[in-house]
């Protein structure tokens, strides 16, 4: 019984093969990346906005501290808990949404302007040759001026 492979072991073994196919393609990866660095620009946006907005805006306000905004609606029954809406954390959480939102407009906006650029370039005439591209044009042209 040397050498023999299990129906099972052999589905189990095609699935991997199948799955780190899968995670090694170009996209899955790229996909991967942009995620991470998505992540990262979330919590530099987090920051910028807890960190430098808010407490200008909290100025603005009147020295109120938008993040610690709360309401309470009242104790629960039985308990010593109040039944507290923060809405200040849900501002400062929109205000975040804003600027990531309008940060990746301003970088798509950027991105669109080069691309037609770039693509308005490429319609208006041709890339010029490689000069030995030319070069072996020349060398033909002379070849065929002989034999006529």
């Amino acid at each position: 019984m040397q050498g023999y492979t299990t129906p099972m072991k052999l589905e189990a073994r095609g699935f991997f093969q199948d799955f780190r196919d899968f995670a090694m393609k170009g996209n899955v990866i790229d996909l991967a990346i942009g995620v991470i660095i998505g992540a990262a620009f979330g919590k530099v946006v987090s920051s910028l906005v807890a960190d430098i907005v808010m407490p200008v805006l909290g100025i603005v306000l009147g020295f109120v501290d938008l993040k610690n905004l709360k309401l309470s609606l009242g104790r629960v029954p039985g308990t010593s808990n109040d039944v507290v809406l923060t809405y200040g954390a849900f501002l400062q959480n929109v205000l975040d949404f804003l600027i990531v939102a309008l940060a990746l407009f301003f970088i798509i906006k950027v991105v669109s302007r080069v691309r037609r650029r770039f693509e308005r370039k490429q319609k208006t005439g041709e890339a010029p040759k490689p000069a030995d591209i030319v070069l072996l044009e020349e060398i033909r042209d002379l070849l065929r001026k002989d034999h006529v």
